[in-house]
C-alpha cells in the first residue's frame, strides 16, 4: 500500500509538472495566432530597433546594441514575461536563422570564393593590373565606383567583391577605408535598385499585389526615373571624387589616411588577424572568370526558380524568381567552376582548395552574427510587435493631400527602413498601400511606388542594423560604426535633395523636370561645400572625436 501511495503522488506531480509545462508553453506555441502583445501596432513598437540604434552609435559596439534591441522586443512582446521573453527570442532567432539560410549559404559560400581567389593570387594580379593602369588617386575612386556599378546582380555579391578587388589599389593611394566602405555601400542597394535584372528588381515586382493596375515589372521600369535618392548617389560619388570634396567625420579620415598613412581613421584595423596570404600564380583572369560567371549563374538561377525553362517569359520568370534559391545554387555552380579553372592548372593544391572552405566561412562569421542578431529584431518589430501596421494605419490615415504624398511616403519608408535595418521589408508594407490609394494606374502611383523605393534604399543605407551596410563594412574591412558615422552625413543631403524633389514631382509630374531639379540642387549644395572647405586642408587628430 505505500508503494502504491508513493507511485500514485510520483504520478500526480509528474501529472501536475507536465499540466504546468503545457499551460506556461501555450502562449508561446499559440504566439503567432492567439496571443498578441499589449504594444501591438503602437508606437512601441518601434522603441527596440530605436534603443538598438542609438546604442550602437553611442557604444560603437554593434553585437550588445543588437542584443539589448532583441530583448527589448522580447519583453514588449511578452508584456515583460520573463519566462516568455527568454522563449520567444529562442524561438524568434532560430526561426529568423532558419528562414534567411539560403542568403546565409550565398554569403559563406562567397566568403570562400574571396578566400579562393585571395589564395590563387587572382585579387593580386587584378591590384597588379590595376596599380599599372590607375596612376591617380581619383582614378582609384572612380574604378571603384565604376566596377561597383556593374555588379548589379546583387548587393551582398557587391559589396564582398569590390572591397576584396579595390582594396590594395585604394590603400595605396591612402583612401580610408570608411571613403571605401562608403563607395561599396552607395554604389550596391542604389545600383540594384535602378538594374531590372537583379535580386531587388524581382523583391519589388513580387511586392505589388496581383490583379493591381499595374503590371510589377513594368511598374519598376515606369519607377527608375523617378528613383532620385539612387541616381543622385551614384552623382554624388562621381562628383565629390572629380571635385575633391569631403565633409564631416569622413573628411577627418581622409585627411588621417593622406597625411599620417592611418586608413583606419584611428578605429585600428579589427581585420588584421583574417588576412590571407595571397598566392602568386594566379593571372587577372582567375578573378575575372569567377566574376563573370557567378553573374550569369545567378542570373540563370533566377529564372529556372521564376520558370523560364518551363515556359515562362524571361520578364515573369525574373519577376517570380526565388533569389533566396537562385542565389545560393548560382554560388555553388560558380565555386564549382572555380575548382575545374584551379585546380587542373595547378594554380593552388587540391589542400589549399580544402583549406579556403573554412577558411572563407570564418570571415564571414562577424556578418553572419550581426545579420543573424538584426533579422530577429527586424522579426520582432514586424512579425511580433506590429511596427508594419502601425506605420500602414499611420499612412492611410493621412492620404489627404495627394500632392505630398510622395514626400510623405519617402519619408516613411526611410525611417521604417532605417529603425528595421531592411529595405525588402519596407517595399513588402507600403508598396500595396500605395497601389490601395492610386488605384488608377496613373503617374502619381508610379512617383509614390518609387518615393517608397528610394526612402527605403536611403534607410537601409545608414541604418547600422541594415544587412547591405554590415556587409559594406565587411567588404572594406572598416570599423562597422565608423562607417556608419561617416556616411551618415553624405546620405542625408542626398535624401534632403530628395525629398525636396519629391515635392516638386508632385506638381509637375515629370521625370525629366524633377531629375534636372535634383541635380541643379547636388551640384549647388556640393560647389558651396567645396568653397568653404578651401584652406582647410590640415586636421588635427582628435583625442575624444566619435569615428
Amino acid at each position: 500500500m505505500l508503494y502504491v501511495s508513493k507511485t500514485r503522488r510520483m504520478l500526480s506531480v509528474l501529472m501536475l509538472s507536465i499540466l504546468l509545462l503545457t499551460v506556461a508553453a501555450t502562449p508561446v506555441f499559440a504566439a503567432q495566432e492567439e496571443y498578441q502583445s499589449n504594444m501591438y501596432a503602437t508606437i512601441w513598437s518601434l522603441v527596440p530597433p530605436t534603443v538598438a540604434i542609438v546604442l550602437a552609435l553611442v557604444t560603437k559596439e554593434v553585437y550588445i546594441s543588437l542584443f539589448v534591441g532583441i530583448l527589448a522586443g522580447g519583453l514588449f512582446y511578452a508584456n515583460f514575461n520573463p519566462v516568455l521573453t527568454v522563449t520567444t527570442i529562442t524561438d524568434k532567432l532560430t526561426s529568423e536563422v532558419a528562414g534567411n539560410m539560403g542568403i546565409m549559404m550565398f554569403l559563406v559560400i562567397l566568403g570562400i570564393l574571396v578566400a579562393l581567389m585571395n589564395k590563387a593570387g587572382g585579387s593580386a594580379a587584378y591590384g597588379r593590373w590595376a596599380a599599372r593602369k590607375i596612376t591617380t588617386r581619383k582614378g582609384a575612386l572612380l574604378s571603384t565606383v565604376g566596377l561597383g556599378l556593374l555588379i548589379f546582380v546583387d548587393d551582398y555579391f557587391n559589396c564582398l567583391t569590390v572591397g576584396n578587388v579595390m582594396m590594395p589599389v585604394t590603400d595605396k593611394y591612402k583612401v580610408s577605408r570608411a571613403k571605401l566602405a562608403y563607395l561599396i555601400d552607395a554604389t550596391a542597394a542604389p545600383i540594384c535598385i535602378i538594374a531590372p535584372i537583379s535580386s531587388w528588381a524581382a523583391a519589388v515586382t513580387s511586392s505589388v499585389p496581383e490583379g493591381s493596375s499595374i503590371d510589377g515589372f513594368n511598374m519598376f521600369l515606369r519607377a527608375i526615373p523617378y528613383n532620385l535618392y539612387a541616381l543622385l548617389t551614384i552623382a554624388m560619388m562621381i562628383l565629390i571624387t572629380l571635385w575633391s570634396i569631403d565633409f564631416g567625420s569622413m573628411r577627418r579620415h581622409e585627411l588621417l589616411a593622406l597625411n599620417k598613412g592611418d586608413l583606419f581613421g584611428g578605429t585600428g584595423n579589427e581585420y588584421a588577424d583574417s588576412k590571407q596570404v595571397e598566392g602568386t600564380k594566379g593571372t587577372v583572369l582567375d578573378l575575372l572568370i569567377p566574376v563573370i560567371v557567378l553573374i550569369i549563374s545567378c542570373v540563370v538561377a533566377m529564372i529556372y526558380t521564376g520558370g523560364f525553362f518551363e515556359g515562362e517569359s524571361f520578364v515573369d520568370a525574373f519577376a517570380n524568381c526565388d533569389s533566396t534559391v537562385a542565389l545560393p545554387l548560382g554560388s555553388l555552380v560558380t565555386l564549382f567552376v572555380v575548382f575545374l579553372l584551379y585546380i587542373p592548372r595547378k594554380v593552388i593544391t587540391f589542400r589549399e582548395f580544402a583549406d579556403c572552405l573554412p577558411e572563407g566561412f570564418r570571415q564571414m562569421v562577424p556578418a553572419l552574427l550581426i545579420l543573424s542578431f538584426a533579422w530577429t529584431l527586424s522579426g520582432f518589430c514586424n512579425d511580433s510587435l506590429g511596427a508594419d501596421v502601425f506605420v500602414a494605419n499611420a499612412v492611410a490615415g493621412n492620404a489627404a493631400a495627394s500632392i505630398f504624398l510622395p514626400a510623405v511616403f519617402f519619408l516613411i519608408a526611410l525611417g521604417l527602413a532605417f529603425a528595421t535595418g531592411t529595405s525588402w521589408g519596407t517595399f513588402g508594407i507600403l508598396i500595396p498601400i500605395v497601389v490601395a490609394l492610386f488605384s488608377d494606374g496613373s503617374e502619381m502611383l508610379v512617383i509614390s511606388i518609387s518615393a517608397c523605393l528610394a526612402g527605403a534604399v536611403c534607410g537601409d543605407h545608414i541604418s547600422p542594423i541594415s544587412d547591405t551596410t554590415i556587409m559594406a563594412s565587411t567588404g572594406a574591412q572598416c570599423n562597422h560604426i565608423a562607417h556608419v558615422y561617416t556616411q551618415i552625413p553624405y546620405a542625408m543631403l542626398v535624401a534632403g535633395i530628395s525629398f525636396v524633389g519629391y515635392i516638386i514631382a508632385g506638381f509637375v509630374q515629370n521625370a525629366v523636370i524633377v531629375l534636372v531639379a535634383g541635380l541643379a540642387m547636388l551640384v549647388g549644395v556640393l560647389l558651396f561645400i567645396r568653397a568653404r572647405m578651401k584652406g582647410t586642408d590640415e586636421v588635427a587628430e582628435p583625442a575624444h572625436e566619435r569615428p
